[in-house]
């Protein structure tokens, strides 16, 4: 097994998950098996009950692990099934280590930091590393991502398993790309490396030697910078990588493949690659750029969100909407609304705010109500789902969109006033949505709903069974504590909403669609993490074609893409 150790210097956020999928990328496209794992150094046993202001969004695995967003992007990049163990943090760990001091494993022993937690750390990427993501693969080389900077307290103890990891498993199956920051101050405009440098001296004081350093900068960095760089850090100048910001982060691996990594990993852990590259080699990568790049057409989506003040907390539902605008060559802009500012009150306290989210919410061409937990702005929500319903607007609910979208209905189409959620209100009259029997109230981690469930399609001819291929059922991720209540379901069909989706059982309501509508669906699942760069997620490409005003030309045609140069040369016309 041979292990890519990625890890940051400088600030956070700067991009390693993305250079980590990348690298992964391109061993992949060699034709070698690749797996990912993420290192979180917090206390927290997973993501699940972080608040997205903090942490962006929680990612769910098929198996239910609620986990980092970065492994959205090792699963993207290199459409792999991952694992909750894919994802280790110092709860994790810890937790372990002192279960087994409970039931007697280390009798006799005072139990440590090293070697006891270093150890079982060790231990872990050795056991997960060697767990298929990819059928029955096992994979050959394990990408590990170090959450965090390099310095961090917390974060220690792994740094010191991973020194004592190259040892482990030999140099020659050990190779550690350190990612810094290149700024550019703007009173200057020239790139400065000496936040590299004490990034890479404390590195090595650590006793860990980069072979790769990846520069992360505004702007390209010129030779210049990288040989300063390479005399500074002890590294030869074409082990310096650059990459700068681009109008996609799908160009990073492009990028890399031009600087060369290929035969650096090659000669750096004897893959025992060939020096010639297939006649398509990134073929599907740079078509992907390219359409990104020059597609021009636009469509515009609002998204009515809870948290909208940090982007990534809906990152997965971006790069859905992006990987199926693209796919029918669009470029989407996405309009984030806050549900607050939807909501009656908001006209009263804050009118300029109130008004300035409608405005966006109807000046756009199709409307997203994500998921979210709580009660706040949920009427925000519900009036959003109202307003695309009578303005024959292209909906997309998910999760609390989907409830929002049933409790409107419900109020304005039923005549149910008082119809609401029982997480707002847990003992009112007329309960739409309500808490579902496995839930446990005294504990919230890991208790909802969560990873992939099958969704069994009614016979009857539905949108979306169309857009899945009219297949019989499917499999998508969960992550909700609150279902449908199904003493309603009939009340609701009879008036026109459709739940052309169900679990096995058929007591779970998972998909609705609307009679009399160009597009208004939702879904009781979280169809964006299955979406990939090259293979759209069906919900959101039937959003962006009845946005367009495709949808029912392109059912009739067999639910079929465009190839690539079709969309290049239709926005060339």
């Amino acid at each position: 097994m041979k292990y890519i150790i990625v890890t940051g210097g400088v600030i956070s956020g700067i991009g390693k998950g993305v250079v980590a999928s990348s690298l992964g990328t391109l061993l992949h496209s060699c034709g070698i098996g690749v797996t990912s794992i993420k290192i979180d150094p917090y206390l927290n046993m997973d993501a699940g009950t972080f608040s997205p202001y903090e942490h962006g969004e929680v990612y769910v695995l098929d198996d239910g692990g609620e986990v980092d967003l970065d492994l959205g992007n090792y699963e993207r990049f290199l459409d792999i099934t991952l694992h909750r163990d894919n994802n280790i943090t110092t709860g994790k760990i810890y937790k372990k280590v002192i279960d087994r001091e409970r039931v007697g494993d280390y009798l006799g022993k005072t139990v440590q930091v090293v070697p006891h937690i270093t150890n079982e750390i060790q231990e872990w990427l050795e056991k997960v590393a060697t767990t298929p993501v990819k059928g029955n693969i096992t994979p050959e080389v394990c990408i590990v991502e170090l959450g965090g900077t390099i310095g961090d307290i917390e974060s220690m103890p792994f740094v010191e398993a991973l020194r004592q990891f190259q040892f482990r498993v030999k140099r020659e199956n050990f190779c550690l790309a350190h990612v810094s920051l290149v700024p550019s101050p703007p009173a200057t405009g020239e790139p400065k490396t000496k936040p590299t440098q004490a990034s890479v001296r404390e590195l090595r004081g650590l006793g860990l030697s980069p072979d790769l350093i990846v520069c992360r900068s505004e702007h390209p960095i010129g030779n210049e910078i990288k040989e300063k760089i390479s005399n500074f850090c002890h590294v030869a100048p074409e082990q310096v990588i650059g990459i700068h910001d681009m109008s996609s982060i799908y160009h990073v691996p492009l990028l890399m493949e031009d600087a060369g990594v290929i035969d650096m990993l090659n000669d750096r852990l004897k893959l025992n690659l060939t020096s010639t590259r297939p006649v398509q080699f990134m073929q599907n990568w740079r078509d992907l750029t390219e359409r990104i790049d020059n597609v021009h057409k636009k469509v515009t989506i609002a998204v009515v969100g809870k948290y909208t003040k940090l982007q990534d907390s809906y990152a997965s539902l971006s790069k859905s909407l992006l990987h199926a605008s693209l796919a029918l060559g669009y470029k989407v802009i996405i309009k984030y609304i806050e549900a607050c500012d939807l909501e009656r009150e908001t006209k009263q306290t804050q009118p300029q705010s109130y008004y300035e989210a409608w405005q966006a919410l109807t000046d756009s061409q199709g409307v997203i109500v994500p998921g979210g937990f709580g009660t706040r702005g949920v009427e925000g929500k519900i009036r959003a789902c109202q307003w695309s319903r009578e303005n024959k607007k292209p909906f997309l609910g998910i999760c609390l969109g989907l409830q929002a979208a049933v409790i409107e209905f419900a109020r304005n189409i039923l005549q149910i006033e008082n119809a609401t959620t029982a997480e707002i209100e847990p003992k009112c009259e007329h309960p739409l949505v309500i808490e579902m029997p496995e839930h446990h109230p005294g504990q919230l981690g890991g208790t909802m709903r969560l990873g992939k469930r099958t969704t069994i399609f009614k016979k009857d001819k539905s949108i979306m069974r169309q857009l899945y291929g009219n297949v019989d059922q499917i499999q998508e991720r969960h992550r909700h504590r609150y279902e449908i209540n199904p003493k309603y379901v009939a009340q609701l069909e009879e008036k026109g909403m459709q739940f052309v989706g169900h679990d096995s059982e058929k007591t779970r309501m998972e998909i609705i669609e609307l009679k009399d509508h160009p597009y208004y669906v939702a879904t009781q699942f979280h169809p964006e993490y299955l979406s990939r760069p090259l293979k759209p997620s069906p919900p959101f490409l039937g959003l962006i074609l009845a946005s367009v005003g495709k949808l029912d030309s392109h059912l009739q045609q067999g639910n079929k893409l465009a190839s690539p140069s079709d969309v290049a040369s239709e926005n060339s016309a």
